[in-house]
């Protein structure tokens, strides 16, 4: 095995604390398991909490497969300044009166209803965008102003917790958002001080949700340090495709990167978080509908996800996308 090798593949979910970037964590997270090969499957900022996927060793291949999922997070709104990274981490550059009426939880709920569905979105200055091959925050820091392209998101949810004001008097919003992939919430709290003729900025940030993980899956730093590979999440419920389970013929044909006939698998349903341990052969739901062009599929053996197949209905085949020299492991839960 060569140095910075564990011999583990497998995918954990850390509650990320608070004044830790993604990258932190993933250095944590190395140091914890020895293994170089790691890296997570979504940024949070310093300033945010909660849900985030780490892969371990191979298992890094599925971190192109988790980015794209929609996500839930609770913030925290705060009113009456603008900053220049639309969070409260960065300089004040504008501050506006906020109207009375704001603090009316009706009123609230009303304007909120109204930023739901599909819209642009200009992403913030100090983002991970690349422009020109350079990232945009890092444009930002040497004083240099990037025009970001506007991108289409989705907003899916935007439900009022509560209204207050800090110590401080300042007023606030606690909304809770589901939103698409590339949705960037501090652009949404600046745009939502934009109209309602005051200004705006994200003063606390929690990621309830991303894909399939939940923050309650998650577990600390601290906690992933006493736990180990016991603390492995199980890939195929994250992913979400429906799952074929391999006979010892399929494995080896699979193992060498062969192509499948589609009517010789068996698929079952995509695994829920709400069916507890039932994901194997024995318990899982079987899938009646026809395989869609270009449908990606989860290959299991065993306790171990060992690739993902894409069909290609037309040829009655399936197809390898990933393949792993080492199955990722699904979890002492399976």
């Amino acid at each position: 095995m060569k140095r910075g090798e564990s011999g583990l593949s497998l995918v954990v979910g850390v509650d990320k604390p608070k004044g830790m970037s993604s990258h932190d964590v993933v250095n944590r997270c190395r140091r914890i398991f020895g293994e170089r090969r790691v890296g997570h499957t979504g940024t949070l900022d310093p300033l945010a909490t909660g849900a985030l996927a780490v892969c371990i060793g191979p298992a890094t291949r599925l971190d192109a497969y988790f980015v794209n999922h929609d996500k839930v997070y609770d913030v925290r709104i705060a009113f009456g300044t603008a900053t220049d990274t639309d969070d409260r981490c960065g300089q004040v550059i504008r501050t506006a009166e906020v109207p009375p009426e704001l603090s009316d939880e009706t009123q609230a709920r009303a304007f909120l209803f109204t930023c739901l569905g599909k819209q642009l979105q200009t992403p913030p200055q100090y983002s991970a965008i690349k422009r020109d091959g350079k990232r945009a925050y890092e444009a930002a820091r040497a004083g240099n102003v990037v025009e970001l392209d506007a991108r289409e998101i989705t907003v899916y949810a935007a439900d009022l917790l509560q209204t207050g004001r800090t110590e401080d008097g300042v007023l606030f919003w606690d909304v809770r958002f589901g939103v698409s992939k590339g949705t960037y919430i501090r652009s949404l709290a600046r745009d939502i001080g934009v109209r309602l003729g005051t200004a705006a900025h994200v003063s606390e940030l929690r990621r309830i949700e991303a894909g399939g993980l939940h923050v309650d899956q998650c577990v600390t730093l601290e906690e992933l340090e006493a736990a180990g590979p016991k603390a492995a999440i199980d890939p195929v419920r994250l992913l979400g495709f429906r799952t074929a389970f391999l006979n010892e013929r399929q494995q080896a044909d699979v193992a060498n990167g062969k192509r499948l006939p589609a009517k010789t698998l068996q698929l079952f349903e995509a695994p829920r978080n709400d069916q507890g341990d039932c994901c194997m052969t024995a318990h899982a739901k079987r899938s009646s509908a026809p395989l869609a062009d270009g449908e990606t599929i989860s290959m299991v053996a065993g306790n171990t996800l060992v690739a993902l197949y894409s069909a290609q209905v037309n040829r009655g085949m399936v197809s390898p996308c990933c393949v792993f020299a080492q199955g990722v492991y699904r979890g002492s839960n399976i």
